[in-house]
């Protein structure tokens, strides 16, 4: 595999001739390393700060994101219970509670949370190409309560569209914040 090279942001950049797993993995990585970038240095009060057309914030960014790789990696490929704090938040009573962490967790705490669960993310698909091997991607688990099953191929992809959405929220918002821009 070719040396991944890292990008003037701190970014490692996708690997341009790598299997299927490489591609998916390394593309995954860019938009989250992305989502860090949009949020380093940020004051908590900064990553609470909105736009007069929005009460999108790059705290819940951080938030949202954090239990979006919960929620895919951990609960539905690995099947296992939700962690705290997911596992104790009544989302019927609050649908948007991982938004809300961004104005209620102070910002280390926010990047904390959104790192470990990228971390045990990673792991849930580190032991998954363990298992499986060259059979990974195509590996199906049960969503949505068993409604669906979806192949990990699956989940990878929609993890990188779900971040290359919210990433372009985070360049709107953190040129508001601060004036910095870029790709």
């Amino acid at each position: 595999m070719a040396e991944q090279q890292i990008d003037d942001e701190g970014r490692p950049e996708p690997i341009l001739a790598g299997d299927e797993v490489v591609t998916l993995v390394t593309f995954l990585d860019y938009q989250r390393a992305t989502l860090e970038w949009k949020t380093r240095g940020l004051t908590t009060e900064q990553l609470r700060q909105r736009i007069p057309s929005s009460a999108m914030t790059l705290g819940g960014l951080l938030g949202h994101l954090a239990w979006v790789e919960s929620f895919w990696f951990e609960e539905t490929v690995a099947g296992q219970p939700a962690p705290e704090p997911w596992g104790s938040i009544d989302f019927e009573a609050d649908d948007d509670a991982d938004w809300t962490l961004g104005v209620t967790l102070e910002g280390d705490e926010l990047r904390s949370l959104w790192v470990a669960n990228v971390e045990r993310s990673r792991a849930v698909v580190d032991g998954v190409i363990e298992q499986h091997g060259a059979d990974a991607l195509g590996t199906t688990v049960p969503a949505w309560g068993g409604r669906e099953h979806v192949a990990v191929r699956w989940v990878l992809t929609h993890m990188i569209e779900e971040y290359a959405r919210h990433n372009g929220h985070a360049d709107v918002l953190r040129e508001a914040v601060d004036g910095e821009t870029g790709e």
